[in-house]
């Protein structure tokens, strides 16, 4: 068994730099990790990178393309879907052994998550492969700051879990960025009270006509609790640690390992059991 994070959520949400705290803290604690490199628009990075799309296909290379003529969305989905035909390319490059953890950095355009079938066929088979995956969804806690806003995330948010169908974390990031007064105010949206969200959003914006589909939203968030954000501070250890041993749950990370059983214990029991 092979576990892995797809690390996913709109451009300038903070993936990379997730990817590079995670390494980080691994290395802190003694755990090998992998990272994957699926964007195929990606710049540089301050972490190794095991496995690079770059090297199958880039984005600059489809625009270029006098025949395809793609702009940068369209050619992004033309290099995932790219990958998607070639992926015996990404079977190869992986290996097979067992018990590795890694980290799929994926690309930014939001609609490969929310309703194209690209970024689920790519789940799909790293599942047959023996992989066992959670998706970490970050959004930038600057963006949180309104009810309108709020609601919107957690609309994406469901598409994305419903799209992938996998155990899913959803991750406040940048909360390192924010000054105390931003912190406060975000809080109401870490633990919502989701009818008075509802109330203020109607006050602020939203026309009488939409009142009853903004009430029928908020219900569906808050009776099924399907949506919950957890912060993340890159420059806390116990924040990151936080989220990695959330995301480690629910792929149930280490519940397959022996346990370890020290010598000199397993010798007091060995003579409890003579005498």
């Amino acid at each position: 068994m092979r576990y892995g994070q797809v690390v996913v959520g709109p451009a300038g949400s903070g993936k990379s730099t997730y990817c590079s705290a995670i390494v980080k803290h691994c290395e802190t604690i003694k755990r090998v990790v992998h990272v994957i490199n699926l964007d195929p628009a990606a710049e540089h990075f301050d972490y190794p990178v095991q496995v690079d799309i770059r090297e199958l296909i880039q984005v600059d290379d489809v625009m270029e393309d006098k025949d395809l003529k793609y702009g940068p969305n369209g050619g992004l989905v033309f290099c995932m879907e790219y990958l998607v035909q070639n992926i015996d390319w990404l079977q190869e490059q992986l290996g097979d052994d067992d018990d590795d953890y890694f980290l799929f950095d994926c690309p930014g355009q939001i609609e490969l998550y929310t309703h194209m079938p690209v970024m689920r066929a790519v789940v799909d088979t790293l599942q047959h492969w023996n992989f066992r995956l959670c998706a970490v969804y970050l959004m930038d806690s600057h963006f949180l700051n309104d009810a309108a806003k709020f609601f919107g995330v957690c609309l994406t948010t469901l598409s994305t879990m419903v799209q992938l169908e996998l155990p899913h974390v959803s991750i406040l990031s940048k909360m390192d960025l924010l000054g105390k007064q931003e912190r406060k105010e975000i809080d109401k949206f870490l633990d919502p009270e989701v009818s008075t969200l509802v109330s203020e959003l109607s006050v602020q914006s939203m026309g009488p006509q939409y009142h009853s589909l903004t009430k029928a939203i908020g219900r569906l968030i808050d009776e099924y609790s399907l949506v919950n954000f957890t912060p993340l501070d890159i420059t806390d250890e116990e924040s990151i640690s936080n989220v990695l041993t959330t995301v480690d749950m629910s792929i149930q990370y280490g519940e397959d390992c022996d346990i370890h059983i020290p010598k000199d214990f397993d010798d007091d029991v060995d003579n409890e059991s003579v005498d």
